[in-house]
């Protein structure tokens, strides 16, 4: 069998894993025996080849791969539940300090506390809530 029908086969092999786990790694060291062998289909010697595949596969994941993370990072997270509720502003509808009070949150009346014990919140202003601690949303 010629040589570069084996880089095909290892290329192959290499898919199977990219499929599996779906690493992308391993598709583009796919693409590196792929490159080997149309290196080998050209005449290029068994080192030239090697050569081919490393370069390939390193230029590949060096370049590819910061791209596709910088694509995934940039993507909008959805906050649900109480993350959502987190870093909203809030109305205070009774005085809130350390204790306790009460806020509208979101359209709903919520229990609220102060962050800070000492400080209290009259009637009418706007209070950030920044953490939920059961059904108690802590307030600054």
């Amino acid at each position: 069998m010629n040589t570069w029908a084996w880089w095909l086969v290892a290329a192959v092999g290499l898919g199977i894993p990219l499929v599996v786990t779906a690493m992308p790694e391993f598709g583009m060291l796919a693409i590196g025996a792929v490159a080997a062998s149309v290196t080998d289909a050209l005449g290029g010697g068994t080192v030239l080849q090697f050569i081919v595949f490393a370069v390939v596969s390193v230029a590949l994941i060096a370049v590819v791969r910061p791209i596709a993370n910088r694509q995934r990072a940039g993507r909008p997270t959805h906050a649900s539940g109480i993350d959502a509720l987190k870093g909203r502003q809030a109305v205070v509808l009774e005085r809130v300090d350390g204790r306790g009070g009460r806020i509208k949150l979101a359209g709903e009346i919520w229990s609220a506390r102060s962050l800070d014990g000492e400080r209290t919140f009259e009637v009418g202003e706007q209070v950030d809530v920044v953490d939920i601690d059961g059904a108690t949303a802590v307030v600054m």
